[in-house]
């Protein structure tokens, strides 16, 4: 079993499918030296864009509990 189907199978993180079109991934490097991965995320800290917020839905108020009483 790969580490890929190991995270698809315990986390339910699909890495081999794209979120936003749902189309196929490939895996083309894997980090693991904590030094260039605190780097990259903090090149990345300094970005405005994150994926994740690709992925949200739109805001909304929260339900008004008495608007049918």
């Amino acid at each position: 079993m790969t580490w890929a189907q190991r995270l698809k199978r315990v986390f339910n993180i699909d890495i081999e499918t794209c979120r936003v079109c749902c189309g196929p991934m490939e895996v083309i490097a894997c980090i693991e030296d904590p030094l260039v991965i605190e780097k990259i995320l903090t090149h990345l800290r300094g970005k405005e864009l994150c994926v994740d917020d690709v992925c949200l839905p739109e805001s909304r108020a929260p339900p008004q509990g008495d608007l049918f009483s």
